[in-house]
């Protein structure tokens, strides 16, 4: 294919990337929105509380459903959304840019993480939503519930990296596997949210629209500091 040729299939697919991309924000961002408006005035809890039940014993709602050991694989799970796994993570990538000499990518993978983590911890203090009660925690938390700290953080953090290393294949296909791990990985994170308790299901919506918003303007930044 001719050099021009390739130069104007890529703009168009960029062009293309660029629409679809801010469709995406806008979009979670006006559901957004409506859910934590739904949620302050107390509309979403029947909802909510409905299904943390469906997911328990109905003779002992402390007792999961399923396997024993499905509580234990859950529990791992939801390690990959905490504050420890997501600073190891980030550390080590930012540690490997720097290597490489790519300051100004490893600072804009640190700004954009941290910044997300601050936007999580304002949302939660200027919502303030308790945590359930309608069933027993399977682990530990001390925070408020709304938005999903554990969500949010993951698809802050994961959908970003997944966006920065698909940045350094150029293969058409394998260029779209990290994102789909990033995103499988921020959705099962959020789910296990929900099956032990510590979160209303709407919180972990709340937390992946808050995310997948912060991911979104990050990538666009992304295009602006970063270049191609």
């Amino acid at each position: 294919m001719p050099i021009r040729d390739r130069i104007v299939r890529y703009a168009s697919e960029t062009e293309f990337r660029v629409w679809l991309f801010a469709l995406v924000a806008a979009i979670v961002a006006y559901g957004l929105f409506e859910l934590t408006g739904e949620v302050l005035e107390g509309e979403t809890r029947a909802f909510d509380e409905s299904i943390l039940l469906m997911l328990r014993d109905t003779s002992d709602v402390g007792m999961p459903v399923g396997p024993a050991w499905l509580t234990k694989v859950m529990t791992d799970i939801t390690a990959l959304g905490g504050v420890t796994v997501l600073s190891l993570i980030t550390l080590m990538v930012v540690t490997y840019l720097l290597l490489r000499r790519s300051f100004r990518t490893a600072a804009f993978v640190t700004g954009s993480i941290l910044g997300g983590w601050a936007l999580s911890s304002a949302l939660k203090l200027g919502i303030a939503r308790p945590r359930p009660e309608v069933v027993q925690h399977l682990v530990e938390v001390t925070d408020l519930s709304f938005p999903s700290g554990h969500a949010m953080l993951s698809a802050i953090t994961y959908l970003t990296l997944g966006a920065l290393l698909s940045r350094l294949d150029e293969g058409r296909v394998r260029r779209y596997f990290f994102p789909l791990v990033a995103v499988f990985l921020t959705l099962i994170i959020g789910l296990s949210r929900i099956y032990l308790g510590v979160h209303y299901p709407t919180d972990v919506l709340g937390g992946w629209a808050a995310g997948t918003v912060w991911a979104c303007a990050s990538w666009f930044v992304s295009r602006w500091f970063l270049g191609r």
